[in-house]
């Protein structure tokens, strides 16, 4: 029984809610809307709505999720920023893939030639 009297209690916060509407066209993606509400459920005017674009691109390795953050002050525009949103988002995306590629290469591991196979190169790398 002690173990339960230690998990976290995990409660909402009552000043941070927010309504969520997905809107899709079912072929490129979707546009979440997060409208910010009070506690009762009532339209919050004291705060920004927000905007987010989630699609997904087929790629050689597999399906590539992307999800971003649109600047938008209506549905209208955006669903007008979502082609760049999915750009920037693809371009992020591939800077990750160099940057983990760039540090798997960064991580050969030389034998010092002592527990190395037998009949070992003599080459060292820094």
């Amino acid at each position: 029984m002690a173990a339960q009297d230690e998990l976290p209690e995990i409660q909402l916060d009552a000043n941070g809610l927010y309504r969520e509407d997905v809107f899709t066209d079912r072929r490129a993606g979707s546009v979440r809307r997060l409208t910010p509400v009070t506690s009762d459920g009532a339209d919050d005017p004291t705060r920004h709505v927000l905007y987010s674009g989630q699609t997904q691109l087929l790629t050689p390795g597999g399906v590539l999720p992307l999800g971003f953050e649109i600047e938008a002050g209506s549905l209208k525009e955006a669903l007008e920023k979502f082609p760049a949103g999915v750009k920037l988002a693809l371009e992020q995306a591939i800077d990750e893939a160099r940057e983990m590629r760039r540090e798997a290469a960064s991580r050969i591991v030389v034998p010092d030639g002592g527990g190395g196979p037998p009949g070992g190169g003599k080459i060292k790398f820094p």
